[in-house]
């Protein structure tokens, strides 16, 4: 992520959470949105509603959890952010959503395979479906982390989906297209058997998605 001064990534989380909501991704006060900043990381805080939230009211959460006296109380999904950027050091930025079909689909407790080659802009050949666990708990934070080790979205039982990026816009464009993913996977199973592509197929296209990016900021990408 190029290096923002603490003020400008305080508004970037703001206006990133704002298009999540906005856009239809996360209705109402659901997900949040955090990234990196020093040696801990800046998260929306809990239960405000994104249009209210100032930049000073954005939580910095330090890397073993604790959180300055005179700050709200960041997103009760904290745990599962630090988690998630512990488990991957190459990542800055997550957005965590309620949309539609990819809650869905976590619902029914079902990842979705390679059923179309974008799945693969994820990171693997699948974006898995990691088990159920209350939120804002340690075991979900647990869960999440495993799920994100080598995809850059998962879907989680019952409850969302989590996408992570090298930046901000990176991590809601990645989060957008887990939606439409999981759109149309959805649609595909109302027709009956899902005609996937095979492990060797997905290598060789996440293969060719590590070059694809390198011409283009990440939120330049063409679908």
């Amino acid at each position: 992520m190029k290096q923002l001064s603490e003020k400008s990534l305080r508004k970037e989380i703001i206006s990133t959470a704002l298009a999540m909501s906005r856009s239809g991704l996360s209705p109402g006060r659901s997900g949040n949105v955090s990234c990196r900043f020093e040696t801990g990381m800046l998260i929306t805080p809990t239960g405000k509603r994104y249009e209210d939230t100032e930049p000073d009211d954005i939580v910095f959460v330090a890397a073993d959890g604790s959180v300055s006296e005179g700050q709200l109380k960041p997103s009760s999904e904290w745990q599962f952010h630090l988690a998630a950027y512990g488990a991957r050091p190459d990542r800055n930025a997550l957005v965590h959503a309620h949309s539609m079909h990819a809650t869905v689909l976590a619902c029914a407790h079902k990842p979705i395979p390679p059923f179309h080659y974008m799945v693969g802009a994820v990171g693997g050949k699948d974006i898995p479906c990691v088990p159920y666990a209350t939120f804002g708990t340690e075991e979900l934070a647990r869960n999440v982390a495993a799920g994100l080790r080598e995809r850059d979205a998962c879907l989680m039982a019952n409850h969302g989906q989590i996408a992570c990026g090298v930046s901000l816009s990176h991590a809601l464009e990645i989060a957008h297209e887990v939606e439409v993913l999981a759109e149309q996977y959805y649609k595909v199973l109302t027709l009956g058997a899902v005609n996937l592509l095979d492990d060797a197929e997905m290598l060789k296209i996440a293969q060719l998605f590590k070059a694809y990016g390198r011409n283009a900021e990440p939120n330049q990408k063409k679908r």
